[in-house]
């Protein structure tokens, strides 16, 4: 017989359940803000299709083919399967659902703590802030529950007696294949197994024993996961992959993810880092040797570029818990006194609540809602050339194209294999030097015409409000033939594109209009 704390969902169970439902009836269409989930689907689709993980480049017309290392293949499968059932929707479900798990998982690490119950969810709540700024439906999503279950692991480890460094093999089995910042894995479990040799060499005789073990076994997982990344399609050369796209300085500066965003643009991240400086400021616990290299180090990765932010935010939450939880034990002022007594009352009723159902009711709603149309999503045509798709899906221009890289994803999602683009999000692959002839043609530096006649462009599919469009429109030797608000179509003024260039003549007069209005 059910009693009444069969039915009260715990507190984690409650969290995932609030972002699992807004993100699908409120927040879903920002994860596809990026077309990069539709090159994603494709690959996935082609692996899928020819049982094989492609090793050079499927999606450009570059010849020869470039070398492609496809880091997230399994990630890529999986996309494409739910693609293939459920559409973009789903897709977008899909990933709502990854991303709700990730933060009900935190808030039960920062449960397993056992610190106040109220402050784990505040800082969780944060954390839900922070990391909302890279929520795409794309594979990061699968690295940050497995960089997760990784810390989790090396910190139970390290803090609590329990040895779970077992399962590391099988998590990196899987992070190998499903993204390219496995790597990070490797970079955490030196921190800690540096940290240990350090305390090692500090101690005296006895104590040298217990850091030596400890070291020994993180070094010898180190080592056995090492092994283990070699699985994968391209064996040890995946290792090198990290290390070749940071190298290079151009990329770093020029890839709009790879680039530092003013605090400004990043509240809710800079009140965090406030937050966390000033705490660390007033407490009287001291940040271990582990805790002050990951707060430095990912502090640094997330001030670098926005998309290391969610790994910041997921090292930070429970250290700082931590701090905060023995300020409030030490602190006699009434309101938190107050506080205190709710949240030991939240505590007791979370101790016994077994409503574990509640999750799989929200997970059915949203599927039900889904079933009958309430909730559908697929990319905007505010912000993506998804009207100027479908001209070229009608007309089917020849010739090689110069797209905008964004434009290439879903270029790539809505018409490959029938056009093949000259640029798109896989930054890694096309490398600087194409990337230098990319930027030479969008910004029109000098030697812009070289790289068109030297691909042999004949059209030019790129934003209607860019400096490209707004200086190809007042030239003779390319004429527009399409323009909406979001993409404008160029074709070269040659006697083979004349008839295409009569047949949408009164276009220029439109995108003069929309030139106007920017």
């Amino acid at each position: 017989m059910l009693n009444k704390n069969d039915l009260i969902p715990p507190v984690s169970n409650i969290f995932f359940i609030v972002v699992f439902m807004f993100i699908s009836f409120f927040d879903g269409q920002r994860l596809l803000s990026d077309c990069d989930t539709g090159y994603h689907i494709r690959a996935g689709e082609f692996i899928m299709n020819s049982m094989s993980v492609p090793k050079y480049d499927i999606f450009s017309y570059i010849s020869p083919p470039l070398p492609w290392t496809v880091h997230e293949w399994l990630s890529e499968v999986i996309m494409a399967t739910v693609h293939e059932f459920f559409g973009l929707t789903g897709i977008v479900i899909f990933f709502a659902l990854m991303i709700a798990l990730l933060l009900s998982l935190l808030l039960k690490v920062m449960k397993s703590h056992k610190k106040d119950i109220l402050i784990s969810v505040f800082i969780t709540a944060f954390v839900v802030v922070i990391s909302r700024i890279h929520w795409l439906a794309r594979p990061h999503i699968f690295s940050l529950l497995l960089f997760l279950l990784w810390y989790y692991v090396l910190d139970s480890y390290q803090n609590r007696g329990k040895n779970y460094l077992y399962v590391l093999p099988a998590v990196m089995l899987l992070w190998v294949n499903l993204h390219g910042s496995f790597i990070i894995a490797f970079v955490m479990t030196g921190i800690y197994f540096f940290a240990n040799v350090i305390k090692m060499l500090a101690s005296e005789k006895n104590g040298k024993v217990i850091w030596w073990n400890k070291a020994k076994w993180l070094g010898l997982v180190m080592i056995i996961c090492l092994v283990v990344s070699f699985v994968n399609p391209y064996g040890y050369k995946i290792l090198s992959f990290p290390f070749q796209l940071m190298s290079s300085t151009f990329i770093m500066n020029n890839v709009s993810e790879f680039i530092s965003s003013p605090l400004y643009r990043l509240i809710p991240f800079t009140y965090f880092l406030y937050l966390l400086i000033t705490i660390f400021a007033v407490s009287k616990l001291r940040l271990n040797i582990i805790e002050a290299l990951l707060i430095v180090l990912f502090t640094h990765m997330a001030l670098y570029s926005v998309r290391f932010v969610p790994l910041f935010a997921i090292i930070s939450a429970p250290i700082v818990l931590k701090h905060v939880d023995k300020l409030f034990i030490e602190t006699q002022w009434k309101p938190v006194m107050f506080l205190k007594n709710i949240s030991n009352r939240v505590a007791v009723i979370d101790a016994g609540s077994k409503g574990n159902i509640w999750p799989i009711v929200a997970f059915i709603a949203v599927f039900i809602f889904c079933s009958n149309g309430t909730i559908k999503y697929s990319f905007d045509s505010k912000i993506k050339p998804i009207q100027a798709i479908e001209f070229l899906n009608t007309e089917k221009l020849p010739g090689n194209m110069f797209n905008h890289r964004e434009f290439g994803d879903y270029i790539i999602y809505a018409l490959w294999p029938q056009y093949h683009v000259f640029a798109d999000g896989r930054s890694d692959m096309y490398g600087e030097e194409r990337l230098k002839e990319y930027f030479k043609v969008e910004r029109i530096e000098p030697g812009w015409r070289e790289v068109l006649n030297k691909y042999e462009i004949n059209w030019i599919i790129h934003e209607t409000n860019s400096m490209l469009s707004t200086f190809l429109l007042e030239r003779e030797d390319w004429k527009i033939i399409y323009a909406d608000k979001v993409a404008s179509i160029f074709v070269r003024n040659t006697p083979e594109n004349q008839y295409i260039i009569n047949k949408y003549a009164n276009v220029e007069e439109t995108a003069k209009k929309l030139s106007t209005t920017r």
